[in-house]
């Protein structure tokens, strides 16, 4: 059993998740994920391992309540515990002296981004961070990214926070000054965000890094769910990832999969608590 040491709502329907497992927290590195698994009757939920405390011995989630699992999990209070908490998974990001390096967030993607962008600032790269969500009430970890960033931009869809506009907006004035061309992106979000930083940076033979998301069952190759295309090649988003090249990702392919099992979410969802769905649960 895995104790829930806090569960704080810091943005609409998204919670930060402290949870006991000390062996996880010691073996952890960057860009690696577990699978939570609430309860017996419960799906297993890919999660990126966002920090971790050695000496509490606990890791760090980000959970967005989007689905009928998802919002069951973080429905459950502090002092409850995840019945199997499996990793950590995948292979930890490559981490390198690029020089200056754009790390990309959209939405929840910030909370996947975070420790990656501490791993890299850490070897002596410059990071300037672009956030982004649709509102300011979305924007997350901006003061905890402004620790070790040289610079945190932010873009709003509505304009209420930082840029109107979208991260790729803030993208492009980074490359179309010279003083600030990145010599590497690593873009975390959406599927369309990253396929449109990924569309942007090629042209310039920037190097892309994303991670992917893909759907997921066990996180040990075994069952194929998270296949994905990457330079014509068949990959395993648990095990030969989850970060790939951005400009090999078959962004078609992936975007077709993860509306696979829509309808069966949406009937599942109906039969939550009125109080438990995400389009109620924003207070």
């Amino acid at each position: 059993m895995f104790p829930i040491v806090s569960n704080d709502l810091i943005a609409p329907n998204l919670h930060r998740l402290v949870i006991e497992a000390p062996r996880i927290a010691r073996a952890r590195r960057p860009g690696q994920f577990v699978i939570a698994h609430a309860n017996q009757q419960a799906e297993r939920i890919p999660l990126t391992i966002a920090d971790a405390d050695t000496a509490a011995g606990t890791i760090t989630l980000f959970v967005q309540a989007v689905g009928y699992s998802t919002c069951r999990l973080v429905a459950m209070p502090a002092g409850e515990s995840l019945r199997d908490l499996a990793g950590p998974l995948g292979q930890a990001t490559q981490i390198k002296h690029w020089g200056r390096v754009a790390c990309i967030g959209g939405g929840v993607g910030t909370a996947v981004l975070y420790p990656l962008a501490k791993a890299l600032a850490e070897v002596g790269n410059q990071i300037i961070t672009i956030i982004g969500g649709r509102s300011a009430e979305f924007i997350i970890l901006a003061d905890e990214l402004a620790e070790f960033s040289a610079e945190v931009r932010i873009a709003t869809e509505d304009g209420s926070c930082g840029k109107q506009g979208f991260v790729t907006h803030v993208l492009q004035g980074l490359i179309d000054d010279p003083r600030s061309v990145p010599q590497a992106v690593y873009a975390v979000g959406p599927v369309p965000m990253m396929r449109a930083v990924s569309n942007m940076t090629r042209p310039h033979a920037i190097k892309t890094i994303v991670s992917l998301n893909p759907i997921m069952i066990d996180g040990t190759g075994m069952c194929g769910g998270c296949r994905v295309m990457v330079g014509g090649e068949l990959k395993f988003a648990c095990v030969d990832g989850p970060e790939f090249d951005a400009h090999l990702v078959d962004f078609d392919l992936l975007s077709d999969r993860l509306t696979t099992y829509r309808e069966e979410e949406c009937r599942m969802l109906r039969q939550l608590p009125e109080a438990q769905r995400p389009e109620t649960r924003k207070q």
